[in-house]
């Protein structure tokens, strides 16, 4: 016997449904466009906003200064701001100044990254097996990197000085100028500086890093008869590779921003130059000199610099393996 059904009782699958016609298509491009949670999106919209801030449209402005004439005027002064072009990096890159300062700060780089992946990863797996007194030793590599630079740096000063503590025990072995004043000294003593403040910050990245690693691989290495040495490169550095390319970034980009050492260490970039730092030069150019578009673009170069710097060290490193 057939069965007839009326057109009344066929319901519409949602697919069938017409996107105006109240189905779930504008349902679906809200979830695309807010995502499944959207208070996520409004308690991280004052963070967006921060950025753009703070750091988005500077850098934006930073470029549009370099490619123009640009200057400080009355606030609500018309001027005229011309396009120049390539001209401010010809000058830029023209000044022995601004080459000198690049150098410098690869001099720091090359001293300061090095340093700090080596003695914060090994310090902090000495720390991981400490059992007394953890916390104070923890507190104590801490320390230094809260600490105000002018607090300390009169300490560095005084140790580092002609008549300083480290001369008086080097004795006949110290340099002469001391090291501050000394143009090969200058920046490898900032650098040492910068590496023992901001040691304590790296500590508790590769401690955190190293709560990640299985402690039955430690296991299983010492029953196979590894020493601590061969665990230490086959288990333990493989395993914070991921926390070892984010202090390598950091590490690059803070030491590729480096203003307050050299500024307080020694007087705004001396002797002669020789501890001068692209930032340093950004502050002495645009602020007290009066030229923002020369030191916008030394600001570009700078963060060019260091765009291909972080892209060639996360190839390296292996950032892109999971």
């Amino acid at each position: 016997m057939a069965t007839t059904v009326s057109p009344e009782s066929v319901t519409p699958s949602p697919a069938a449904r017409p996107a105006g016609s109240g189905g779930r298509a504008p349902r679906g491009r809200r979830r695309q466009w807010l995502g499944r949670n959207p208070l996520g999106l409004v308690l991280s919209a004052p963070y967006l906003v921060f950025v753009i801030l703070v750091f988005a449209y500077p850098l934006v402005f930073a470029f549009y200064m370099s490619f123009h004439d640009y200057f400080f005027a009355a606030p609500g002064a018309v001027v005229d701001r011309p396009f120049v072009g390539l001209a401010n990096f010809q000058e830029v890159l023209s000044d022995p100044a601004v080459i000198r300062s690049f150098g410098n700060v690869g001099i720091f780089l090359l001293i300061n990254v090095p340093l700090t992946v080596v003695l914060s990863l090994v310090l902090a797996t000495a720390l991981n097996k400490v059992v007394h007194a953890r916390t104070f030793l923890r507190v104590a590599f801490y320390v230094p990197y809260v600490t105000a630079s002018v607090a300390v740096v009169g300490v560095w000063i005084f140790l580092f000085s002609g008549n300083g503590l480290v001369n008086q025990i080097l004795g006949p072995l110290a340099p002469d100028p001391a090291w501050l004043i000394n143009e090969q000294w200058a920046m490898p003593t900032i650098a040492i500086f910068v590496t023992w403040k901001g040691l304590g910050f790296f500590i508790l990245l590769y401690l955190a890093a190293l709560q990640n690693v299985s402690e039955e691989l430690y296991e299983a290495a010492a029953t196979d008869g590894a020493g601590k040495i061969r665990m230490f490169f086959s288990i333990t550095v493989p395993g914070v590779r991921s926390a070892t390319v984010l202090v390598l970034l950091l590490a690059t980009v803070t030491g590729a921003n480096l203003f307050t050492e050299p500024y307080l260490l020694t007087g705004g970039g001396g002797p002669n130059g020789a501890s001068s730092s692209p930032v340093l030069l950004m502050y002495q150019r645009g602020i007290e000199q009066g030229a923002p578009d020369i030191a916008a673009a030394i600001g570009v170069i700078l963060v060019i610099g260091v765009l291909i710097l972080a892209f060639i060290q996360r190839k390296l490193a292996g950032g892109d393996e999971s």
